[in-house]
């Protein structure tokens, strides 16, 4: 998740682009740059860390021109760095990307056969190189585009200049955003409506396959089959603050709806669907080391915890290895049991947990393999890992997490499916299934996200309780506890998560008629179905308020319980991903109606740095 800006008109650029990409800065923030074309001369500036360090070149450098294209950068390949940063050049062409393209390794040894030399880690340098190809050939500039993106197998937001053609930019996109803002003798293309705000209200949204060709007189827009088309043009009147959060009212309710997104990004590329295989880039493990794993200790913290007791259950099911889960705090505190044969895995949203990043220097120390499981390149966690699997989630702003969750469990689920095939308890039938299933969780989120009026009426009605229960068996465990957690960090209500069989050993003291209890109930045999039917049961007998979260087609725990929230039947290990929507959309609309700062609680921070 990065943020595009280009600019074509009379004003130059350069302050343009930049004041563009400090409201995109919420996509991505670990380096930036900007390139201006003036008088067929490309200038490029480029800056790793915040924006303002970018703003600082410019001001120094002021690069001239009428015409440019910047990017503010969230890694997915290669570390931040001003070699990384966007936008890459080959020759006279300079491109920014928002995307990934899958097949950056072959085509990257393709061009290097015809005597391309690559400057940075990047897959979408890739572009630039075969966008000059193209141009060489004689093609202009749009077929030239069009040329390029037929043989890269992936996802795009993509803008490109040549000094060649210095009068217009091409972009187009698939699968990534992009609008283009129109004005008066000047033109904009953005990942977002907030980067342009301040200079046009006038927006063309581009659709999948459309490829427009932008000069300061005009924007045409062509179709996949090269056919000029008209978009609508839409009228904005979002405040700045608004459009940065997409017309959200803040950016963790964002966040909850991007999840289809975010998962899409985790598994994109890694699948192997017609070899039931897993492909994670950098994975160095060999077969005989994988096989010779005895334990795999999985280190975190607070919600990624959670994420990992849920793939506790994901990796014993499918590759039959023991996994402990450590809480990262109390790890170094004792004196644990790990050595050469074990896999240490650390998962964090942000690689920076000082926790959970001292738990997995301990680990190493003591001959552990490491692995990270982490959003960001280039942090802390994944350069102290042998090597790691970024989410790929893009920047989460509000600080209690949804989408990094959820893509730390697809993770997980990802490296289970490779662990089974790599130890042999997976046959190439049996992973193809479990992956077609996790091809089908994107668009189960999208499904569940419609729940939410239901999930409002829910949340009014219990605002002002003081307590809450969740229960979940099985798999449900870890999602009952990370329901409980969001609600505690964003309302302020007391609430504590339990495994259903547990309630009997204590809990159940606390159950009256002023006690909601929370129950993910999805019909399936490995959550022991008419176990939690017993524990509604005993919620009911005691005079306590049921939610239910079920299955769409079940009637008989609708029945039984006060109010219901349904989703839609996913596998019994892909359901955690699904049924957490609705407790993220609880936890939200709680603290919303209490009238709380949802994005910014009191007395926590998004990234714990600190022991």
């Amino acid at each position: 998740m990065c943020g595009i800006v280009g600019y074509v008109g009379d004003k130059e650029s350069a302050p343009i682009l930049v004041s563009g990409l400090k409201r995109l800065e919420y996509r991505g923030y670990d380096s930036a740059g900007v390139a201006v074309l003036n008088q067929r001369k490309l200038n490029v500036v480029r800056a790793t860390g915040k924006l303002r360090n970018l703003e600082n070149r410019v001001v120094a450098d002021q690069p001239p021109g009428n015409i440019g294209i910047g990017h503010t950068r969230w890694a997915t390949h290669g570390r931040p760095s001003d070699e990384n940063a966007h936008p890459h050049t080959y020759k006279d062409v300079a491109v920014v990307h928002n995307g990934i393209i899958e097949n950056h390794l072959s085509l990257k040894e393709q061009l290097r056969s015809r005597g391309h030399v690559f400057s940075s880690e990047t897959d979408s340098e890739v572009f630039a190189h075969l966008i000059s190809e193209e141009l060489e050939r004689g093609l202009e500039l749009p077929d030239a585009v069009r040329a390029a993106i037929a043989q890269v197998k992936g996802t795009y937001a993509l803008a490109v200049l040549t000094a060649s053609d210095p009068s217009r930019i091409v972009c187009t996109k698939d699968a990534s955003p992009m609008v283009l803002g129109l004005g008066q003798g000047q033109n904009f293309l953005a990942s977002d409506v907030p980067a342009l705000l301040e200079h046009t209200r006038d927006f063309v949204y581009m659709e999948e396959g459309d490829l427009a060709v932008i000069t300061a007189a005009a924007v045409d827009i062509f179709n996949r089959q090269g056919q000029k088309v008209n978009r609508p043009t839409r009228r904005i009147d979002w405040t700045p603050m608004m459009a940065e959060k997409g017309g959200h009212k803040h950016f963790m309710h964002k966040e909850i709806w991007e999840q289809p997104r975010a998962v899409a990004d985790t598994l994109r590329g890694r699948m192997l669907l017609s070899e039931g295989d897993v492909h994670f880039e950098g994975w160095n493990l060999s077969a005989e080391k994988v096989r010779s794993l005895t334990k795999i200790t999985i280190l975190a913290c607070g919600t990624s915890w959670h994420s990992g007791v849920a793939g506790k259950h994901m990796i014993e099911s499918l590759a039959r290895l023991p996994v402990e889960v450590e809480l990262a705090s109390e790890f170094r505190y004792r004196d644990p049991i790990v050595d050469g044969t074990h896999l240490a895995i650390a998962i964090s949203q942000s690689g920076e947990t000082a926790d959970t990043l001292a738990a997995f220097k301990e680990a190493k120390a003591r001959g552990a393999t490491a692995m990270a499981i982490c959003n960001v390149i280039g942090s802390a966690m994944t350069r102290e890992a042998d090597f790691s699997v970024l989410t790929n989630a893009g920047p989460e702003i509000g600080v209690a997490s949804t989408k990094a969750f959820t893509t730390q469990l697809v993770a997980l689920f990802l490296l289970a499916v490779k662990l089974g095939r790599m130890r042999g308890t997976l046959s190439v039938p049996a992973a193809q299934e479990h992956l077609t299933q996790l091809t089908k969780v994107p668009k189960m989120i999208e499904d569940v996200l419609k729940c939410e009026p239901a999930v409002t009426r829910v949340s009014r009605e219990y605002m002002d309780s003081q307590d809450f229960l969740f229960l979940g068996r099985g798999p449900m465990h870890p999602v009952a506890l990370e329901g409980a957690l969001k609600l505690k960090e964003i309302s302020y209500i007391h609430a504590e998560g339990y495994a259903g069989g547990e309630m009997k050993h204590g809990p159940i003291a606390l159950i009256d008629e002023k006690m909601p209890v929370v129950v993910i109930a999805p019909k399936q045999p490995h959550v022991a179905y008419e176990k939690i039917i017993g524990n509604i049961e005993e919620v009911r007998a005691r005079g306590g308020k049921v939610i239910a979260i079920i299955d769409e087609d079940d009637e008989h725990v609708a029945t039984l319980a006060d109010q219901v929230i349904r989703i839609p039947a996913a596998c019994a290990l892909l359901a955690p991903v699904v049924a957490t929507i609705p407790l993220q959309l609880l936890a939200y609309h709680v603290a919303d109606l209490r009238g709380n700062d949802v994005d910014q609680p009191r007395n926590l921070a998004k990234s714990v740095t600190v022991e």
